[in-house]
This record gives structure tokens, sequence and C-alpha cells, in this order.
């Protein structure tokens, strides 16, 4: 459920400013020159390509030349519907570069419906590109 419904859409989480949002791009070269552990502020529009079947626990947007990240949500303070997929949205928060393990990589493969063969298949851990999400603005 929405924390706050405004002129501009919905908010989940903390409400925030839309001025000098990050361009795709550039949210893009600032992840590719990410080291693990690098935290960076940035707030951007991006498109949700898929959110956790089981209780909207995190979601996957897209970044420039077809790369993704996963996005989670500050304390799990708050979640996302599931009908937002294909959206554009507003994201302010914490981009990083983790490493995620075959036991994460394997959790969310479950919470997002994949087949059981291709959740067998995770067997290395994957350099992920990820965003801690203190507000989302999903727009009218």
């Amino acid at each position: 459920m929405p924390s706050q419904n405004t002129e501009l859409g919905a908010f989940y989480g903390e409400t925030f400013e839309l001025e000098k949002l990050n361009q795709e791009k550039e949210v893009w070269q600032k992840y590719t020159s990410m080291a693990v552990c690098d935290t960076l502020r940035v707030k951007f529009k991006s498109k949700v390509k898929e959110v956790c079947k089981v209780k909207g626990c995190w979601m996957v947007v897209e970044l420039s030349e077809g790369k993704q990240a996963m996005v989670r949500f500050k304390d799990y303070g708050f979640f996302m519907p599931f009908d937002i997929v294909d959206k554009e949205l507003v994201l302010n928060g914490l981009a990083f570069v983790e490493e995620m393990s075959v036991e994460d990589q394997k959790h969310y493969a479950i919470d997002a419906g994949k087949p059981a063969d291709e959740i067998a298949k995770i067997n290395t851990p994957k350099r992920t590109f990820s965003f801690e999400a203190s507000g989302v603005l999903v727009p009218n």
C-alpha cells in the first residue's frame, strides 16, 4: 500500500523531491565504475522488469545497455504492488555493487517463480548491480 498518494502518483516508502534526477545512462556509467562495497546516492527513472511474486519485497529494474539492477527496500519498510511490471517509476536511494551468493540467487529465483531446472543451474556467485530504495514513486 502506498505511504502517500499525491498528484504526481503513489509514493512507497519516503517521499522525495523530483529535481536533480540522474539519467539512466549516467546511472549505468556510475555502476560500471563502482567496486564491491561502494555506495552512491542516486535518484533516477527506470522501467520495472520483475517484482517478487511472494509479497513485493524486491524488484528488478532496467539499466542502460540491457543491464538490470536488483532493488530492495530500506529496512523492508515497504513493499511494491505486483502489477507494476513494465511501468516506469522513480527510485530514490543507494546504488551499490555486490557479489551475490549462490544461496541468495536461488532464493530470489524461487521468489520469482523460476522453474526448478533453471534454479539448479545457479552454481557460482554473481556480481550484481543493486539498489536500496528509501522511496519509490509510481507516477499516475
